[in-house]
């Protein structure tokens, strides 16, 4: 048996897994398609529209801001979330090229 050696840049390793267990989550999944059907998302619409209580839905979408999932602005009083469409796509090719599908 051959052996291969392989090295993992820690900190990346560990935003890799941060950001998989954010994408993992049913209802982070629920939250990133409603701000994808609907753009730019006030935090208000998101937890009225889905039902959920205002500081669980706080609490996910600062998990998907700060693994740069999504973006946020705040306009006066209220916050926007967007998606960040670019790392959407690079979790895609790194998870397709992790099941061989790339």
């Amino acid at each position: 048996m051959k052996k291969v050696k392989v090295t993992f840049n820690p900190v990346q390793l560990d935003y890799s897994c941060e950001l998989m267990r954010a994408l993992a989550h049913p209802l982070r999944l629920k939250i990133l398609e409603f701000i994808d059907r609907n753009g730019s998302v006030n935090v208000n619409k998101i937890y009225s529209n889905l039902k959920i209580e205002q500081s669980v839905t706080s609490q996910h979408l600062s998990i998907l801001r700060l693994t740069g999932v999504i973006t946020t602005e705040k306009v006066g009083k209220f916050v926007f979330c967007n998606i960040n469409y670019p790392c959407l796509e690079r979790v895609e090719i790194a998870v397709n090229r992790f099941l061989g599908k790339a």
